[in-house]
């Protein structure tokens, strides 16, 4: 434990200097508050996803990945499948064009099952991306969503991040039996806050090999976090495995801001994505966001973020709630 503990503090350090000395340039720990540059498809290393040797793809269309016919070729199509890859401007023209990257919430814990049904029915129709959602109602909405696009999230740990690694990896796996295709965990604050890194990157590893091959994030909850601290649960998140960092529960104070996505994706690189979650509620805060760094919108308000109305009208016709 001693080991584990003096890497994940030096992998922290490392992340903290480098910030501070202001080194440019993306990659794992690009720094200031600049987006890190695209990644091309051959600096990857994604052995699950690489194309065989006498299918390698052509270089990348230098405005992005949207439209490319050859991204189901793609050496960089393992971070499209997770939905990890960056996006560019050319992927979103419209405001529909950002439900495919929409994690349509309800989070409320007195959401019944007619609620469930409702934001699944929503989720098909729409085109969001996953529908999130406490692990207890995983099993329902897994049988809802059987057949379409849209995968179902379970929440680990959720919301206050403090309970026992045993606690989390057995609630991870218990969601997985039951058809989660992605797990959103909550970092333990009162370590990070500790500095007790090791247990921090302990606690998040140990959800990624439950949850493996499923996708893995982690909640950091900024708006109680310092910026220190904001890098270092990036940092240790990265180094821990996770598919993406993600800002807020929704339940905790203060939520998304462009300033925390824009950090947080100059932390983990292009390899790695960021979700921005908690108090997204127009198209305009979407699109912000997004222009920051965020590859994933975590919304109740997503119906209203996709047809641009108003999110007090958005939320008549969505039983989200208000994540």
């Amino acid at each position: 434990m001693a080991e584990l503990d003096e890497l994940a503090a030096m992998i922290a350090e490392k992340a903290l200097s480098r910030l501070r000395a202001g080194t440019g340039g993306g990659g794992a720990w690009g720094g200031g508050n600049q987006p890190a540059q695209t990644a091309q498809p051959a600096q990857l290393d994604a052995p699950r996803g690489r194309p065989p040797a006498d299918d390698v793809p052509k270089e990348c269309n230098p405005n992005g990945c949207a439209p490319c016919d050859d991204r189901p070729m793609c050496g960089a199509r393992e971070m499209f499948d997770v939905g990890t890859a960056r996006l560019t401007p050319l992927a979103i023209r419209t405001s529909r064009d950002i439900a495919g990257y929409i994690d349509h919430t309800l989070l409320k814990p007195d959401a019944t099952r007619d609620d469930i049904i409702k934001v699944c029915d929503e989720a098909r129709k729409w085109g969001f991306a996953t529908v999130c959602l406490n692990s207890s109602n995983i099993a329902l909405a897994s049988r809802l969503l059987a057949g379409s696009s849209v995968k179902p999230i379970a929440v680990v740990g959720f919301p206050l991040g403090a309970g026992t690694t045993s606690a989390k990896v057995f609630e991870t796996r218990e969601a997985v039996r039951n058809g989660a295709g992605e797990i959103d965990m909550v970092i333990n604050i009162g370590a990070l806050k500790s500095h007790d890194y090791a247990l921090v990157e302990c606690d998040i590893r140990s959800v990624v090999d439950a949850a493996r091959p499923r996708p893995v994030k982690v909640i950091l909850e900024t708006g109680g976090l310092t910026r220190d601290e904001k890098i270092i649960g990036c940092a240790l998140s990265k180094a821990a495995g996770a598919a993406f960092v993600k800002t807020s529960t929704g339940f905790g104070q203060g939520g998304a801001t462009a300033e925390d996505i824009a950090l947080m994706r100059s932390i983990v690189g292009d390899d790695v994505g960021v979700k921005a979650s908690g108090g997204v509620r127009t198209t305009q805060d979407a699109q912000k966001l997004i222009e920051a760094g965020a590859n994933r919108i975590g919304a109740s308000a997503s119906i209203a973020i996709v047809t641009g109305t108003s999110a007090a009208a958005g939320a008549k016709a969505s039983a989200g709630g208000k994540y």
